[in-house]
């Protein structure tokens, strides 16, 4: 089966500085591609599927890479290598990521087998395969993590396991590469305004009619003020990321951390609360205070 439906186009080498981008296709990766490449960068855009609108980008290269897929990932680089011969890369951005959510009780462990395999352990094959050409380019790795890293939020259990150990990687790899001048960077987004949310509930709603109605129906009041609450949240934009990742690549001396808009810092400062104080806070902000739970 293809990995894209559009053809894959690696030109000719060429001397610009250049970066590789997962989950290229759409939302946060089509704005970082593009902010990129108008910025002068030289992008491989790299898409499981889909990316026909970027195809003609000038500065823009179209590379199949599924992250699940080791063979993908290895076939991804070795054509990126061909391209850069001896230049390396400016920057790896590992951005490719699905949501699972639902509640802890719920949720299947073929959902979430799913949602490790790209956030995390393809994150890792991608950063692995690529690494020489960052060595080659002194170039930082920059991982897209999430406000739940530090706050697990609740119906939201595996989308935040899933990011605090992106994180945990991304801090072990950051002090590991740091003697070949290879920065790693963590980009937290916040509530973004994307598709990816849309088939996230959309899988979510398909996993819920496979399993225990009895048990769906307890959760049915929580996961509907969650829901709500979530949506309204969504009010920042894709470029919000792409700017902050455009930061962390150009300066000098990149910080460990970016936190992209005021949900990310929101969730940096209730991090450092006490616990109890914390999930008060959590209960609140989703409307679950004034949410009773269906009787069993």
């Amino acid at each position: 089966m293809s990995l894209h439906s559009c053809e894959a186009s690696v030109s000719q080498p060429t001397d610009r500085p250049a970066v590789l981008v997962t989950g290229a296709a759409g939302g946060i990766g089509t704005a970082i591609t593009e902010t990129l490449a108008r910025r002068g960068l030289h992008v491989y855009a790299a898409v499981r599927g889909g990316g026909e609108h970027l195809k003609g980008l000038p500065n823009v290269d179209i590379v199949g890479l599924d992250v699940t897929d080791r063979g993908s990932v290895r076939a991804a680089a070795e054509q990126v290598t061909a391209a850069r011969r001896d230049r390396g890369l400016r920057a790896v951005v590992n951005n490719a990521g699905v949501i699972v959510h639902g509640p802890v009780e719920l949720v299947a462990a073929a959902e979430l087998e799913r949602q490790f395999a790209v956030n995390v352990f393809g994150a890792v094959e991608v950063a692995q395969a690529f690494l020489p050409l960052l060595r080659a380019g002194r170039g930082r790795l920059v991982n897209i993590s999430a406000p739940s890293a530090s706050v697990a939020i609740p119906f939201a259990g595996p989308i935040s396991a899933s990011k605090a150990a992106l994180d945990s990687f991304s801090d072990a790899a950051r002090v590991e590469l740091a003697p070949w001048g290879i920065h790693v960077v963590t980009v937290v987004p916040g509530a973004i305004e994307t598709p990816i949310f849309t088939k996230a509930d959309a899988a979510a709603q398909a996993a819920l009619r496979d399993a225990d109605p009895g048990k769906v129906a307890l959760y049915s009041r929580q996961l509907e003020a969650v829901a709500g609450a979530q949506a309204a949240m969504r009010t920042s934009k894709p470029q919000t990321v792409a700017d902050t990742v455009l930061r962390a690549i150009e300066a000098s001396k990149p910080k460990a951390y970016y936190l992209a808009n005021a949900d990310a810092r929101a969730a940096a400062m209730l991090s450092r609360l006490p616990t109890r104080t914390k999930d008060r806070l959590l209960t609140r902000m989703l409307g679950l205070r004034k949410t009773a739970p269906v009787a069993s």
